[in-house]
């Protein structure tokens, strides 16, 4: 069953302007270290941490939430398979409400896919809840 869906489109130029003006504050204060580091090491920096952006962005919203409600932005992090399918993680408050809204007798799954087309990153995330197998 699904949980939970959210979508973001985030200008990728906004970002890169953002990461101009303000850094490593603005890094550290969004971004795991782990994000950064797959940032870092990309052609498009900016777009990177744009997709990334507006992955946490969607997540949020599939969890009902929005990022006004006390999830913190690293509660929400995305790393990659060596396939490089995106992978959602949860911690936090993020988790806390991700547990909240799973059914007993259900764990959650969180699909998420990125995409760019300069100088858009588009993300969505979809929250299923599978029955737990015995």
């Amino acid at each position: 069953m699904i949980l939970g869906i959210g979508t973001d489109l985030a200008n990728i130029e906004r970002i890169a302007g953002t990461l101009d003006r303000f850094g490593d504050r603005f890094r550290n204060r969004v971004f795991t270290e782990v994000e950064q580091r797959k940032a870092e090491r990309r052609r498009d920096v900016a777009g990177t941490y744009a997709k990334r952006w507006a992955a946490k962005e969607a997540c949020s919203k599939a969890l009902g939430t929005g990022l006004a409600m006390g999830i913190a932005w690293k509660d929400m992090s995305v790393s990659n398979l060596k396939t490089g399918q995106p992978v959602m993680h949860v911690t936090g408050w993020a988790k806390d409400r991700l547990d909240a809204m799973t059914p007993e007798g259900h764990e959650a799954v969180i699909h998420v896919t990125l995409t760019d087309d300069h100088p858009w990153a588009q993300a969505f995330v979809v929250i299923e809840a599978l029955p737990i197998r015995r």
